[in-house]
């Protein structure tokens, strides 16, 4: 097989294919597939990927030799050659792109490292935890027998969702395959790291792949995985490409995060990272959380996936009690209306501290008093050079600009004259000051922004959290759960407001102890809200099918597809009069969003994503080829239109 097609590190959508390279003798044994090697491309030494040995090319000229062999370890294997052409083709990238994705960056020491022999996984066991759900143990016993089941998982309140995982993860790996797990961020995956280590019986049966661990132990970790010396990774969003062997099962859990959407080049999610691997395998699938998506839905519905949810019956047993304190409420108590919070919410932090338990509130609001307005008319404080919004950073000083930091001590109301000013939002920290002198004694703890808390102690406290930073408990949970400024997260101006709160709320009433041991959640919300009935009713596919309803009506994803266009004018309108648009593509726009750019939407049925993700990124080649100067950024399905 003398030729090697390779795929050069040029990142140019118009060589978005693989070039033909001859092999030179001495490096016939090194230059297998898989493998770094460096090339001479339009009079450069440039970097590539060895994809494949063929006996003949299709080129009627010389070939050009290859120059280097890099490495001879084989890192990219084949599957994730073809997964990652999946993903750049349905998201309009480039293969080289994806594969900077996939594959982590070479270190050379971590290579010379001798490998481990592989150990044979643990005796299974049961796993009881699974019993709380209908379809729960026929799920294990189905990876167990060496099938592919593909589930949507709503989980319970309270649930110990890492022990669940594991014991997914233990099954798959008792039928002699392997399972990639991916989480949202590090506190997920110190939580399920040590739950994998318990069930596997230590920590050598699996590896934990992110960003965090640096580049030589992340590549001694993904060249243990390489080899086969592991059969499970455990990670983040990048770990969805490990090249596991044998993989028999992928998992993500809240796939609502939006950590989970890659922010580089061609942007794609790790969810659909996993199902693609999923399809392309035959594996098995898991997606859960406690809240389910949109995208979710549309699984079940179309029977790719069937539903793991518990009965009602298991739900009256294990959930906390979720009461609402809307409007009438706070009108009927004028005290709680200035102190923020109602007197069922008052009654429910007094009883849990009694109990000395815990109290945790969320605040969807960072700082101090990030937003204020003029105290006479209301209208909202800017600064007066650069009309950035000003905020109070602290309880002492004057309001500063938060996007230039200038001070605005001389504050005059350009509409009033007034000069006085009202917080219109109140952030974490004011919140967890009011209710430090109200609860004169008892810990205050805040954790959010730069200051995440994983753990806090089982003692009567108050623990004010973002959300999405809400730490767990070194004990059966939290006594009360508030959730505080509900419209904050509303009446975002976003597709996914409704399913994004709900997310939230039920990630941290979760955090609370069944209502048999005085468990309370108090919403501060009109209770007659559909995503407010879904948290009574902790029934997060009733909102997940109604969601999915309303966007086939409107046509937003996941019922259609959508790409955005963002660029110069001039630029934007070149792709889109050179893109061979599929029929009835539909053109929103194009909105300005300032800095001389703008963005257009393009919409098209299911049925048509493959066609409008090749047109895009043919259009995009042809400019590349053109050598245009103002580029476009191209995005299939981008999470602000989820």
């Amino acid at each position: 097989m003398p030729v090697a097609r390779v795929c050069v590190d040029v990142p140019l959508p118009h060589l978005d294919r693989p070039f033909d390279y001859l092999v030179p003798a001495d490096l016939d044994t090194a230059a297998q597939p898989g493998t770094r090697v460096r090339v001479r491309f339009s009079g450069q030494l440039v970097d590539g990927w060895l994809l494949d040995r063929v006996e003949h090319t299709e080129l009627d000229r010389k070939l050009a030799f290859l120059e280097k062999v890099v490495s001879p370890e084989p890192v990219l294997r084949p599957e994730i050659i073809r997964l990652a052409r999946d993903i750049a083709d349905r998201y309009a990238g480039s293969l080289i792109d994806v594969l900077r994705l996939a594959v982590p960056p070479r270190h050379a020491a971590a290579e010379k490292a001798a490998p481990n022999t592989p150990k044979p996984p643990g005796r299974r066991e049961e796993r009881p935890g699974w019993g709380h759900y209908a379809a729960g143990q026929a799920f294990l016993r189905a990876l167990a027998d060496g099938k592919s089941p593909r589930a949507v998982w709503s989980a319970l309140p309270g649930e110990r969702w890492p022990d669940r995982v594991a014991a997914a993860v233990a099954d798959t790996l008792a039928s002699g395959r392997g399972a990639v797990v991916i989480v949202a961020d590090y506190r997920d995956l110190d939580r399920l790291d040590a739950a994998l280590t318990a069930a596997l019986g230590g920590d050598d049966q699996h590896v934990a792949l992110s960003a965090a661990l640096g580049p030589a132990e992340r590549y001694k970790r993904f060249l243990r995985v390489s080899r086969g010396e592991v059969q499970v990774v455990i990670g983040t969003r990048g770990a969805s490409f490990a090249p596991v062997r044998d993989l028999g099962l992928v998992v993500i859990w809240d796939d609502g995060d939006d950590l989970h959407a890659e922010p580089r080049s061609p942007y794609p999610h790790a969810r659909q990272v996993l199902l693609s691997r999923a399809q392309l395998t035959g594996c098995a699938a898991l997606v859960g959380g406690y809240a389910r998506t949109a995208e979710g839905q549309l699984l079940v519905e179309t029977g790719w996936a069937k539903e793991i949810t518990p009965s009602r019956e298991t739900l009256r047993v294990l959930s906390p009690r979720i009461v609402t304190a809307d409007d009438r409420q706070l009108a009927r108590d004028p005290g709680a209306v200035a102190a923020r919070l109602p007197s069922v919410a008052w009654d429910a932090a007094r009883e849990a501290m009694r109990a000395d338990a815990p109290v945790l509130i969320q605040v969807p609001r960072r700082g101090y008093v990030p937003s204020v307005a003029c105290q006479e008319c209301r209208e909202r404080a800017r600064c007066s050079r650069c009309s950035g919004p000003l905020a109070l950073p602290g309880n002492a000083g004057p309001p500063a600009c938060r996007w230039c930091a200038r001070p605005a001590a001389d504050y005059t109301c350009p509409r009033c004259g007034g000069r006085r000013l009202r917080a219109s939002v109140t952030g974490v920290r004011r919140t967890a000051e009011e209710l430090g002198r109200a609860f004169p004694g008892v810990p205050v703890r805040t954790s959010g922004g730069e200051s995440v808390l994983a753990t806090v102690p089982a003692e009567a406290s108050l623990v004010l959290a973002t959300p999405g930073a809400e730490p767990i408990v070194d004990g059966p949970g939290y006594g009360a759960v508030l959730l505080l400024d509900t419209w904050a997260m509303l009446t975002r101006a976003d597709l996914r407001a409704a399913e994004e709160a709900l997310r939230r709320w039920m990630a941290a009433a979760a955090l609370a102890v069944p209502a048999g041991k005085g468990g309370k959640v108090v919403v501060v919300a009109d209770g007659s809200m559909i995503p407010v009935q879904a948290l009574l009713r902790w029934d997060a596919a009733w909102l997940a099918e109604r969601e999915l309803a309303d966007r086939r009506a409107l046509g937003f994803p996941p019922a259609a597809r959508m790409a955005s266009l963002t660029g110069p004018p001039a630029a934007v309108a070149e792709l889109t009069e050179s893109a061979d648009l599929p029929p009835g593509t539909e053109q929103l726009g194009p909105l300005e969003i300032g800095e001389g750019s703008e963005r257009l939407l393009l919409r098209v049925r299911r049925s048509e994503a493959a066609a409008l993700a090749h047109a895009l990124h043919a259009a995009a080649g042809t400019r590349s080829a053109r050598k245009s100067a103002d580029a476009v950024r191209v995005q299939l399905d981008p999470l602000e239109l989820l």
